[in-house]
């Protein structure tokens, strides 16, 4: 692996033959899509590329089009200062949190604990196995929070593969006492109604509120009835987690009918996910506000009452998106960023063929107050360097950067790698920084890349699904000021007040 502060320009000439080939046609039209990878314990295998795709790849890398394989290239103003490669957790890596000097990582197979006191030296403090997909994770306090979307033979960290048409099949949360960060203790489990793909936490002094997206339900899953159209709230007694019980399931698309009223997807929308659910929910408890990203609806929510959140508005993007994935607000809260997560994550989407605006953030403005809040769409953005046909890539999971007076992210792109961007002006965001590896292969899509790339306490955290932890630094003008803001605890989709 080579280390370069690059100083050549990467060209926009890769890769328009994908579609042609078969491959990305087929995951880009067929039915809703899923992120990586519909809900399964194993991560997905390689998918094979046509030769001329193979051969195209190679030559890219050739000609300085993109990184050769496994090569480091960044920006001048962002520095690799650690990499920790995966370790007894061999699955896919997923989701990050933080609390003081921990970093929690989740994992297919579980999840690792590192300290990041001295972030250029990370240190491993636990890894714990349990395996279930996506594992995607949370902590506050003494409490961690890891999600189960893959049908298992009970809620046990010892369970098997079982399939979900069988009754006595299990998918949940899971919530672990973290008082020792070494020793991590297992302590409930709670069934939800079609699995738990994501969480997203709304904690007070003596509850923590758990909201539980998932989706894609099944007349022949007993646990996972049609229509699907709202999310699981859990409550979790600080004191007593073993009572943590399911509160409320409410019902965010209401309509008539077997499917709910949420986006009926294909074939009134072609290309479209057809709403079964939520995939992402990213709650700002200063503002008592939230946002849902829910496969083929966007939607702003009151969570004044945390058992009971109302729907305020809701918009479609029925030309450009296919599967509304993530959300996050700016620190005035008056704009959302949605990603499309296009391809379900599986596939190449950051290339000619494509272009800028599928597989892209859509950039919001929140306007009026209240209940009358509207989301009004200004623009899209999408990182401006084409990856190989070879590389999965698309928008995923970010952070706001905390700078006063400026609209800062970071967002993991997959094999993309990691970008830097700027939305101050919703109409015309920009990129400031980058950070991205070579393709894996270039004989094969393999599913890698950053999952999530996180700001924290002034570094950056990625946790890349095939190379590990990485760590990052950014020098520019624009975002020193962040390192300024220090937090205690960062769940991203539980989004501070940075200057509170």
């Amino acid at each position: 692996m080579i280390l370069l502060n690059v100083s050549r320009t990467r060209r926009r000439r890769l890769g328009v033959a994908a579609a042609a080939g078969g491959l990305l046609a087929a995951l880009l039209t067929a039915g809703p899509a899923a992120a990586i990878p519909d809900p399964g314990d194993s991560p997905a295998a390689p998918k094979d590329v046509s030769r001329s795709d193979q051969a195209e790849a190679r030559a890219a890398v050739k000609s300085g089009d993109i990184p050769g394989q496994d090569e480091i290239v960044h920006s001048a103003n962002i520095t690799h200062v650690a990499n920790i490669p995966k370790d007894v957790l061999s699955g896919f890596n997923t989701d990050l949190a933080f609390q003081g000097k921990y970093a929690f990582a989740g994992n297919y197979d579980g999840f690792r604990i590192f300290d990041i006191s001295n972030p250029k030296k990370p240190k491993t403090v636990a890894q714990v196995l349990c395996p279930g997909s996506q594992n995607d994770i949370s902590v506050s306090g003494n409490l961690l929070f890891l999600s189960t979307d893959s049908s298992r033979s009970d809620s046990s960290c010892n369970s098997t593969t079982q399939p979900a048409t069988e009754k006595s099949s299990w998918e949940g949360m899971k919530v672990f006492d973290i008082s020792d960060k070494r020793n991590p203790r297992y302590v409930a489990a709670v069934e939800t109604a079609c699995g738990s793909h994501t969480h997203t936490l709304v904690p007070d002094r003596k509850n923590v509120y758990v909201y539980v997206s998932s989706y894609s339900p099944n007349a022949a899953y007993p646990d996972c009835q049609p229509p699907h159209d709202g999310i699981s709230v859990i409550k979790v007694p600080r004191k007593a987690p073993q009572k943590a019980a399911v509160v409320g399931f409410p019902v965010l698309f209401p309509g008539e009918g077997p499917d709910g009223g949420g986006n009926p997807g294909a074939p009134t929308n072609p290309g479209v996910s057809k709403t079964t659910g939520c995939h992402d929910i990213t709650v700002l408890p200063s503002k008592d506000l939230a946002a849902g990203a829910c496969m083929g609806d966007g939607i702003l929510f009151s969570i004044k009452n945390p058992e009971r959140p109302k729907v305020i508005d809701r918009v479609q993007d029925n030309v450009n998106f296919a599967f509304w994935h993530s959300a996050t607000f700016n620190q005035k809260a008056n704009k959302v960023v949605f990603t499309d997560e296009l391809g379900g994550g599986g596939a190449a989407t950051c290339n000619a063929e494509i272009g800028p605006n599928r597989g892209a953030d859509g950039i919001y403005d929140i306007v009026g107050k209240g209940d009358r809040s509207k989301l009004v769409f200004r623009g899209y953005f999408k990182i401006p360097r084409h990856q190989a046909d070879t590389e999965n890539c698309v928008a995923h999971n970010g952070s706001l950067i905390p700078v006063r007076g400026r609209d800062l992210m970071v967002q993991a792109w997959y094999q993309g790698g990691i970008s830097v961007w700027d939305f101050t002006n919703s109409k015309k965001p920009k990129e400031i920084a980058y950070f991205e590896r070579g393709p894996l292969s270039t004989d094969q899509l393999d599913v890698a890349g950053s999952w999530s790339a996180y700001y924290y306490n002034g570094y950056i955290y990625s946790n890349d699904i095939a190379k590990g932890l990485d760590v990052l630094k950014i020098d520019d003008k624009r975002t020193d000021a962040a390192r300024k803001v220090h937090m205690q605890e960062l769940n991203v989709q539980t989004q501070p007040d940075y200057f509170d």
